[in-house]
């Protein structure tokens, strides 16, 4: 037996800069550009310390670039709806998905908040202006929301999607043509010869509710009865109570335009429990194809939403303001996607 001791292990050695510039064949200085943004490099420099990275194995030191930089490398997805409505309604997870996916090709992370409460928000507002994100992108935003102007007037980078009521001019923002859409589901209704025509609406105090109850409101004209009219809340629950109603309210109608596929997926619930088939009593229309609309008995005639190119402008135009660009608006169109309920 010896009491020789193993010579001790030397720590592993981690890649520095300088490793980076001699396996890339540039200097120190192309290699610190290209880690903090890549301005003014060449894309051939851009693809050699790329390469140098990988093979030496170097990993960007986030804190130190940040100290350089003065940022956070990272974004918050801000939803103003309680959490089970993040479960409940896939719209959400479709578009934080999409932005995920878009920012992390620019190396920037996404932190989801829930803004439910007068809490939350203050929380909410605390952290994001005391420089933990470069920006934030807001989802569902209500009118009145305090924290828009709060996180505006701190000069924090934001994009909504939807128009955000009452700061419209204040605010960029990404929006699908919630007001055509519409129009194009009750033209679609009444082509098929639909004369009773109702509506179960969004919450009125988000952009989506007010502007497809327009959309429904200029195709009809004069025709639109208020006894047609119920208001929901973007829940399946919602919808259900809203289609007792119309049909308490007005038992002749013989067509439905719902301002949400999860809502509809509720009022096809509401008529069969009325002994209401569908589409040949009443024609059943929804709004956004999200996954639940291929999902119901029979499948939802529905108006769809780009969530996927709405997520990658709504991270362009955040990354553009982050460098200090105007803010900017874009609205895109909607499409008709015809199914079996109407």
């Amino acid at each position: 037996m010896t009491n020789a001791r193993e010579p001790r292990r030397q720590p592993v050695r981690r890649p520095t800069i300088n490793d980076v510039a001699a396996a890339a064949g540039v200097s120190r200085g192309t290699v610190s550009r290209v880690l903090n943004g890549g301005r003014d490099v060449s894309d051939t420099a851009q693809a050699a310390v790329e390469r140098a990275m990988r093979k030496t194995g170097y990993v960007v030191n986030q804190h130190a670039r940040s100290l350089v930089t003065q940022r956070s490398g990272s974004v918050a997805f801000i939803l103003s709806e309680p959490q089970d409505r993040l479960f409940e309604d896939p719209n959400f997870n479709v578009l934080l998905h999409g932005c995920t996916e878009a920012l992390a090709r620019h190396d920037i992370t996404l932190l989801l908040t829930l803004a439910s409460s007068i809490e939350d928000r203050k929380r909410i507002g605390r952290y994001l202006t005391a420089g933990h994100v470069d920006g934030a992108l807001l989802v569902s935003t209500h009118r009145g929301n305090p924290l828009i102007p709060e996180l505006l007037d701190r000069g924090l980078p934001v994009v909504a999607c939807g128009k955000p009521l009452g700061y419209e001019r204040r605010t960029a923002y990404v929006a699908a043509d919630d007001r055509d859409g519409a129009h194009q589901m009750v033209d679609y209704l009444r082509s098929t010869g639909r004369r009773r025509i109702a509506t179960i609406t969004g919450p009125l105090d988000t952009p989506g509710g007010t502007e497809r109850l327009a959309g429904y409101r200029d195709a009809l004209g004069d025709d639109a009865d208020p006894a047609l009219i119920a208001n929901g809340d973007y829940t399946r629950a919602g919808g259900e109570a809203a289609m007792v109603r119309l049909l308490e309210q007005a038992p002749d109608l013989d067509a439905v335009f719902v301002a949400s596929d999860l809502m509809a997926a509720g009022a096809l619930n509401a008529l069969y429990s009325a002994g209401k088939r569908v589409p040949s009593d009443v024609a059943v229309g929804g709004f956004d194809d999200s996954q639940v609309a291929a999902g119901t008995q029979p499948p939802l005639t529905t108006i769809r939403q780009p969530y996927p190119r709405i997520s990658a402008e709504m991270v362009r135009i955040l990354l553009g303001l982050i460098e200090g660009e105007s803010p900017a608006a874009v609205v895109v169109p909607t499409e008709l996607v015809i199914r079996e309920s109407a």
